[in-house]
């Protein structure tokens, strides 16, 4: 059986004829085939619990998103056992940065007959955010229900990044740009505000059990699993989601005007020897802020905290490619 859990609301409904194109493939090659549809935050993490926790059908399961990078979240952060399903996902957002990390074809056919085939999958990693403060100040758009666990697939990150991200989803700037078919300019338009009024704490960040860094002067800091966040900015140009490590970008010792120069060089992965801004790598990261600062996975922000760990969990996905 093939499971499909599509947002309709992705982008002004371009999935849903996407999803006639997947239901028509799969029906010419009398291929078993359900969809689901998403109808709020964390719908699409609730469905995925329920396909692959306790009472599942047995055997094989292929599990086909269509949707944005948020909606690809909510089901990785939903599914329960990765050891007996393959992953096929059909980006339909505006961001898309887990297709563009990846190198996944934009020609929406070609995505389907690979699906459909089924042959060639690619181990991928996964994040896993666990929450070691949580606070009652929560995103303008959240999760009905919030665990102290949340897993990704693109990037998380606490600070600066993840107040953009909070913006993005909940304002009205977001749908004008996908309106006029500029989603990606959501994210930089938004950034160059929220630069000007970002706090600057103390943190501290511990890498592996064995690594330091101490900043008094704190801005973000966005752990990678693929090279893009934020609709194409380049945070981590070496990131690669299969290699049992995170990409760590930590921005801090800088002015806010140097910072507004290097934003445009982040998008084309420019950034890094600009003083101010470190890049690590680590497979467990712990970041403790002097303050609660809001926090992202894949864009998608639930609340505050100021104790949050990041861990690599090394190819547990089987995505069909």
């Amino acid at each position: 059986m093939t499971e499909c859990i599509v947002n309709p609301s992705a982008r002004s409904g371009r999935d849903r004829q996407i999803l006639e194109d997947l239901k028509t493939a799969f029906a010419a090659r009398n291929i078993p085939f359900r969809e689901h549809f998403t109808d709020g935050p964390g719908a699409a993490l609730r469905i995925a619990g329920e396909l692959t926790g306790e009472g599942k059908e047995g055997g094989k399961l292929t599990l086909v998103v269509l949707g944005g990078d948020g909606t690809l979240n909510e089901v990785i952060s939903g599914i329960r056992d990765f050891s007996e399903l393959s992953l096929g996902y059909i980006p339909t957002g505006s961001g898309n940065d887990f297709a563009r990390g990846i190198g996944l074809p934009k020609d929406t056919r070609v995505l389907i007959d690979r699906i459909l085939a089924g042959k060639e999958i690619r181990r991928m990693d996964v994040g896993r955010l666990v929450y070691h403060s949580k606070t009652r100040t929560l995103s303008r758009l959240h999760d009905e229900n919030i665990s102290d666990i949340r897993q990704f697939i693109v990037s998380s990150g606490i600070g600066f990044d993840a107040a953009v991200c909070e913006e993005a989803l909940s304002s009205g700037t977001k749908a004008f740009f996908n309106r006029i078919g500029l989603g990606k300019l959501t994210y930089g338009s938004i950034a160059i505000r929220h630069l000007l009024k970002a706090p600057r704490i103390p943190v501290d960040i511990d890498l592996d059990g064995d690594r330091h860094i101490h900043l008094d002067h704190f801005l973000f800091a966005a752990a990678m699993n693929t090279p893009f966040e934020g609709g194409g900015f380049r945070f981590a140009p070496d990131a690669d989601p299969a290699d049992g490590l995170l990409n760590l970008c930590v921005a801090g010792e800088m002015s806010k005007p140097a910072m507004l120069c290097a934003l445009p060089r982040a998008y084309f992965g420019k950034h890094y020897g600009i003083p101010g801004i470190c890049h690590e790598k680590a497979s467990v990261i712990r970041i403790r802020t002097e303050l609660p600062m809001w926090v992202h996975t894949d864009g998608e922000v639930m609340m505050k905290s100021d104790d949050i760990e990041l861990t690599c969990l090394p190819q547990v996905l089987s995505l069909i490619v």
